[in-house]
């Protein structure tokens, strides 16, 4: 068992800064080295959590300070990073999505298979209480045999336009879709074998990023299942929560229908209506909480133990691979296989519970 773990950070954007905050309030976790493209952004978050900053990830990787690295780098840059920590004899958590590319995230899985390291990645909707329930009543044969699923995870304008220097870079899709194949790919328990796609592009092109302002994919698995996925990021900065998700789960005996656009609290005053955001994350008396923080804790208890993540590489590079399909999908404007990943299957439920 190992007593405590030195964490460095790459990358302090949103969710960088919010990780590293997080996991030093964890009791047997100390953040050692930060670091990221902005040294000013990197210094202030280190002085938060009373770390140093490395002048770049490759310092940061070979500090024998570190025993686990944090990849928070934007989508399309968390590949060399993570394969260099791994082959450093890091432990590697990686932000959604593991890789942009399914090559890509074959070399991630490959790394960390020879290094025999404890790795995984930021799927923390899995530790959203509704979610993992859903995937214990379809476990328990509730619903029966999956027949459909769909999901939606829709964005204001503003995440393109103001939170994400680098939209360009990436897409809807794999900005926020990728937290939803993960999840039906995890409740299906079934392997996506084939997907089509349709990109709309047209209100941020104008605005002069270059990505797709919405996709729509359907996606097919093995055992018969199809599942529809939507991401769209142009929602007006009206509309009174800052995603609206949904995702409906449709089986041979029953269905599920789990709708997070208001988390239970609705606030109005003379200036606002809006619906805050609670299950991710949240703040209980100065206290952090939610499912990112069950998502990055349950990850220092499997660095400790040595026991294998809820979320394997294995079955994060399934998710890129069905991603990686959907955008050629989209490009070309014909089916594409996925292409095939040796699934990893989730940790015991003894070792690894969410």
């Amino acid at each position: 068992m190992v007593e405590h773990v030195r964490f460095g950070v790459v990358g302090t954007g949103v969710m960088g800064a919010a990780h590293a905050q997080t996991l030093a309030t964890h009791p047997a976790v100390t953040v050692t080295t930060i670091t990221s493209r902005d040294a000013v952004v990197a210094g202030e978050v280190a002085g938060r959590v009373g770390a140093r900053v490395a002048p770049d990830w490759a310092d940061l990787v070979a500090d024998p300070e570190v025993d686990a690295v944090l990849v928070a780098t934007p989508d399309h840059l968390h590949t060399d990073v993570a394969v260099a920590a791994a082959e450093a004899g890091k432990a590697v958590l990686i932000e959604k999505p593991l890789a942009t590319s399914s090559a890509d995230a074959a070399r991630i899985a490959a790394s960390v298979e020879r290094a025999g390291v404890v790795a995984s990645v930021l799927f923390n909707h899995r530790w959203v209480p509704a979610y993992a329930e859903t995937y214990e009543r379809i476990r328990a044969g509730d619903l029966g045999a999956p027949v459909v699923g769909y999901a939606r995870k829709n964005d204001r304008i503003y995440v393109p336009t103001q939170m994400l220097s680098w939209a360009a870079q990436t897409t809807p899709a794999w900005f926020l879709s990728s937290h939803d194949i993960d999840l039906l790919t995890w409740f299906f328990d079934d392997q996506p074998v084939e997907v089509f796609a349709t990109a709309v592009k047209g209100k941020l092109r104008d605005l002069g990023i270059d990505t797709p302002d919405a996709i729509q994919a359907q996606v097919r698995y093995a055992g018969g299942a199809v599942a529809t996925f939507e991401s769209c990021w142009v929602y007006p900065d009206s509309f009174p929560t800052m995603t609206d998700s949904f995702l409906e789960v449709v089986g041979a005996e029953g269905v599920i229908h789990l709708d997070r656009k208001c988390e239970q609290l609705e606030l109005a005053t003379t200036k606002t209506y809006e619906y805050p955001r609670t299950m991710l994350q949240r703040s209980v008396h100065g206290v952090p909480a939610g499912a990112v923080r069950d998502c990055l804790w349950h990850f220092v208890d499997c660095v400790r133990s040595g026991t294998p993540p809820l979320v394997s590489v294995g079955s994060a590079a399934v998710t890129t691979a069905v991603l990686d399909a959907l955008h050629r999908s989209a490009a070309t404007g014909t089916l594409q296989r996925v292409d095939p990943v040796v699934h990893q299957a989730s940790a015991p439920r003894e070792e690894a519970a969410p």
